[in-house]
C-alpha cells in the first residue's frame, strides 16, 4: 500500500508519516510513504505545486493524507475550496482522501480546538471523506496522560509523543481499527 502525505511542518515534524509507516507494520499492514510538506503551507499553497497534482495523479497512491495549514488556520472559505478541491483531484486518481485534523496551540489551549475541529467535521460532512480527529484525540489523550508532553518547546508543534499520537490516529482511521 502506498500513503501520500499533503502538509507542512504537522507532518514532517518528527518523521510523522515514517512513524505511521511503523505502527502500519506492527499491525500487519506493509505500507510505503512519500510526503510532499511546506513550512506554514495550506491547501491553497498546494494546489499550485506542480508537483502536488502529478503525485496525486501518477503516484500509485491508495490513500492521501490532507493537512491544512494550523496556526493561523487563514480564511476557513479558502480552506474548504482547496480542500476540494484536493479530496476531488485525489478521488480522480482512485486514491483515497483522509483529512488529517490538527491541534491548537498550547497557549490557546482545549477551548479553541472545537473552531479547529469544525473546520475538518464541516468538510467532510461536505465532501463524505474521513477525517483522523488528531486534535480531539491530543486533548482526549491530554487529559488521560498529563503526564506526557505532547508538544515540543515552541508550544504549536509535536514533540515526538505527539507526533506519534497523530501517527496513531492517522492509522487507526486508515486500517479502519482501534489502536489508541
Amino acid at each position: 500500500m502506498k500513503v501520500l502525505f499533503i502538509g507542512n511542518s504537522h507532518t514532517y515534524f518528527n518523521d510523522m508519516p515514517h512513524l505511521f509507516a511503523e505502527i502500519c507494520r506492527e499491525n500487519q499492514a506493509e505500507v510505503e510513504v512519500a510526503m510532499l510538506a511546506h513550512g506554514g503551507r495550506g491547501w491553497d499553497f498546494h494546489l499550485e505545486e506542480p508537483e502536488v497534482r502529478f503525485n496525486i495523479r501518477y503516484g500509485g497512491y491508495d490513500a492521501v493524507i490532507l493537512q491544512h495549514t494550523a496556526h493561523p488556520m487563514g480564511d476557513l472559505d479558502v480552506m474548504a475550496r482547496c480542500g476540494r478541491k484536493l479530496i476531488d483531484w485525489v478521488r480522480e486518481a482512485g486514491a483515497r482522501p483522509i483529512l488529517y485534523m490538527t491541534w491548537t496551540t498550547k497557549e490557546d489551549g482545549e477551548t479553541a480546538q472545537d473552531a479547529m475541529s469544525q473546520a475538518y467535521l464541516s468538510l467532510q460532512r461536505e465532501t463524505g471523506c474521513e477525517v483522523a480527529p488528531v486534535g480531539q484525540n491530543w486533548w482526549r489523550y491530554h487529559r488521560e496522560h498529563p503526564e506526557t508532553e505532547l508538544y515540543a518547546a515552541d508550544g504549536q508543534h509535536a514533540s515526538e509523543a505527539g507526533s506519534r499520537l497523530a501517527a496513531a490516529t492517522i492509522a487507526e482511521v486508515y486500517l479502519g481499527k482501534q489502536l489508541l
